[in-house]
């Protein structure tokens, strides 16, 4: 069965997305690390291994054998840096310094759609429809 077009455009967006994201994690490692929540320890450790992660995971996105389980990853890790943003949200609007709410509110308020792109685009999950 072939897949259908918009699925590969948008995994091709996604593995994009999430491959400058991890290169992202190596250029700007000690702005990443400011917004990791105080309760995670080992925040620069963190900060290098997610954007590994990234970086295997759009790799993964683009394999046959592991396109769904990169899916189920990448959901579940946009899940998981979820608190990050939030921390980088409060950090920024409380100081009145860095970025303002206009970058933030699209960026907490979209990250459910990342996480049902990273599920959709790799064929983690599947909407069928009849026509």
């Amino acid at each position: 069965m072939t897949e259908p077009r918009g699925r590969w455009v948008a995994r091709w967006l996604l593995t994009v997305f999430y491959a400058l994201a991890g290169v992202g994690h190596f250029h700007f490692t000690a702005a990443m690390v400011r917004i990791v929540p105080g309760w995670v320890p080992q925040p620069r450790m963190i900060v290098i291994a997610t954007g590994v992660c990234e970086l295997v995971g759009a790799a993964a996105l683009m394999t046959d054998r592991w396109r769904r389980a990169a899916g189920w990853a990448l959901g579940a890790y946009a899940l998981c840096v979820w608190p990050a943003n939030v921390q980088h949200t409060v950090q920024d609007l409380s100081r009145g310094t860095g970025l303002p709410i206009w970058y933030h509110a699209p960026r907490l308020v979209l990250q459910p759609l990342i996480i049902w792109w990273a599920l959709w685009a790799s064929g983690a999950v599947r909407i069928n429809s009849r026509h």
